[in-house]
């Protein structure tokens, strides 16, 4: 792992995957700030869940970095970005910085070729999904699902199930795609036998 100094977004429950993209609306001038001077280096910003409700909260320690690949400058100084993700990345230490938002000295994860399931794991993963959405009442196109590769499907439902933060979080953290397709399918079980209330929706 390579590091590098990365200015840091804590936002509870907005997780950001590998090759996944992110919709965020940026309104506080911090973060408008982290923006800017992103947009004028290399475009980077380093997605990562606080751990708590403190002021600075503690972050947790695994994060993914993601790459402004859409920006739309509103004329009050709010943005409109579009993240795409790169590579999750691990908090070495927290530099002390001049600047309204964090940063930290970060080791990137090397990013290797994409991963696929088994069939066994694929089909698993389909059948929970399908239980699960219709059971939330859920609309989904079920043909355009099947036609995604199996990173794009699992890291995909990691990021926008309706789970509690730090149900995404552990699958951020899952080593293996087949480790996360695994977890998924056993969070969709957990959380649609216990109903909507339970999921945290985010």
């Amino acid at each position: 792992m390579k590091t590098t100094r990365l200015s840091v977004f804590p936002l509870a429950g907005a997780l950001l995957f590998p090759r996944m993209h992110l919709p965020l609306h940026i309104f506080e001038p911090r973060y408008r700030a982290m923006v800017s001077e992103a947009l004028a280096r290399d475009r980077r910003i380093g997605m990562v869940q606080p751990r708590d409700d403190k002021d600075p909260p503690t972050l947790f320690d695994i994060g993914c970095v993601g790459r402004i690949a859409d920006v739309e400058a509103l004329d009050d100084g709010r943005y409109n970005i579009v993240l795409e993700g790169l590579t999750r990345f691990t908090i070495v230490r927290e530099l002390e910085v001049g600047t309204p938002f964090r940063q930290v000295e970060a080791a990137l994860e090397i990013a290797g070729e994409s991963e696929s399931l088994s069939l066994a794991g694929r089909a698993s993963i389909e059948m929970e999904s399908r239980r699960f959405a219709d059971g939330l009442g859920y609309m989904v196109d079920w043909e355009a699902v099947t036609r995604l590769d199996d990173e794009s499907l699992v890291n995909g439902i990691a990021q926008i199930a309706p789970f509690d933060a730090a149900s995404k979080q552990a699958l951020l953290e899952a080593p293996r795609l087949e480790d996360r397709a695994e977890l998924i399918v056993q969070l969709m079980q957990f959380f649609g036998r216990h109903g909507e209330d339970s999921a945290t929706l985010q």
